[in-house]
């Protein structure tokens, strides 16, 4: 008999205003059978909350734990070397005022903690992204070169910088059997597969490092379906996201409210992918059965992120939870449908 390798889940960092126990309310009444918390929604008092009391509010709401968005943290960690005030929004005001090594420590020891937590409540899979490790000169990419002269090389740099920094990280996840799984992101350390297979390389192959695969980020040059099967082996994380991209306006003008960006993220349905295609793709590469052996279940998530420049984010994530789950949960083959053929 056909059976379902998926269920709607939704990631919480656009609704943080919501408490853990109320965005499991709200999630559930919109139809997801799991969600994916943010880090943030996983803090009480001064650190993170119990393990048994994030797990006794997931039995209450009768609801899946599928992953800890990790996103915000991992990237000041990685970006903070930069000085840039970017990272302030995502750090204590306290932390903030602090010199850069301490904000860096700071960081660090937080992902050790959150990494621990993740661990108690069996999560082996952290969706996030790494930081601007090489640089904000090579994060705007072509056509800004002169990234190597006389006495500068900035991609050896970054190289050198990005395993030196994340290597306590690295060996903390391996050392708790976690996925620390890379968003394919504009300003982060990998913006495309390429960049992404150089972080496996420069860092000897480490298993730990793992990919989010996200289609909404892929808009420069590289489509979905090449970056992905590119990084096959490593996506053990998803999201599911649609976007389109308004003509006659330049993808890179520094416009600073999002209905005036070129890129717009959009509801599931009317975007310019097709996500039965994208997921019919997350199958072909392995993702369900990669992440189902690393989390022990027996389906796996296809996360709903809300992002939109008009329409209002729980409606949004509502909207993308129900087509998750009425259009993308589908029953998956069990065989060819040749074999039904004949006489």
């Amino acid at each position: 008999m056909a059976q379902t390798i998926f269920h709607a889940s939704v990631e919480g960092a656009q609704h943080g205003g919501k408490s853990l126990a109320d965005f499991l309310t709200y999630a559930k009444k919109a139809g997801a059978d799991g969600v994916q918390p943010s880090n943030y929604m996983l803090q009480g008092g001064k650190g993170f909350k119990g393990a048994k009391e994030i797990k006794d509010t997931f039995a209450k709401a009768k609801m899946k734990l599928d992953g800890v968005s990790g996103h915000c943290p991992f990237w000041v960690h990685t970006t903070a070397w930069t000085g840039s005030p970017s990272i302030r929004p995502f750090i204590p005001a306290e932390v903030a005022r602090k010199p850069i090594e301490q904000i860096e420590r700071w960081a660090e020891d937080y992902l050790l903690g959150l990494m621990d937590l993740c661990a108690e409540l069996n999560v082996k899979v952290v969706p996030m992204f790494w930081g601007v490790a090489f640089g904000w000169e090579l994060a705007t990419g072509y056509p800004w070169g002169f990234w190597k002269g006389g006495d500068y090389d900035l991609i050896k740099e970054g190289q050198e910088r990005f395993v030196k920094k994340t290597q306590k990280l690295r060996d903390h996840a391996n050392s708790l059997g976690i996925y620390l799984c890379h968003e394919i992101h504009p300003g982060t350390a990998a913006m495309c597969a390429d960049d992404f297979h150089q972080l496996v390389q420069i860092c000897e192959g480490d298993r730990c490092l793992g990919v989010n695969a996200d289609p909404s980020h892929c808009w420069e040059g590289e489509d979905w379906e090449t970056r992905f099967r590119k990084v096959a082996d490593r996506v053990y994380a998803c999201h599911v996201k649609n976007f389109v991209i308004r003509k006659n306006i330049p993808l890179r003008k520094m416009a600073p409210d999002w209905p005036d960006r070129a890129m717009q993220f959009t509801d599931l349905p009317t975007g310019d992918l097709n996500m039965a295609r994208y997921i019919e793709m997350l199958v072909n590469i392995g993702y369900p059965g990669r992440y189902c052996q690393a989390m022990k279940t027996k389906t796996a998530p296809l996360i709903v992120e809300a992002e939109s420049a008009y329409r209002d984010l729980d409606a949004t994530s509502a909207n993308g939870i129900g087509y998750v789950r009425d259009n993308l949960c589908f029953p998956l083959a069990a065989g060819s449908f040749e074999e039904g053929m004949g006489a």
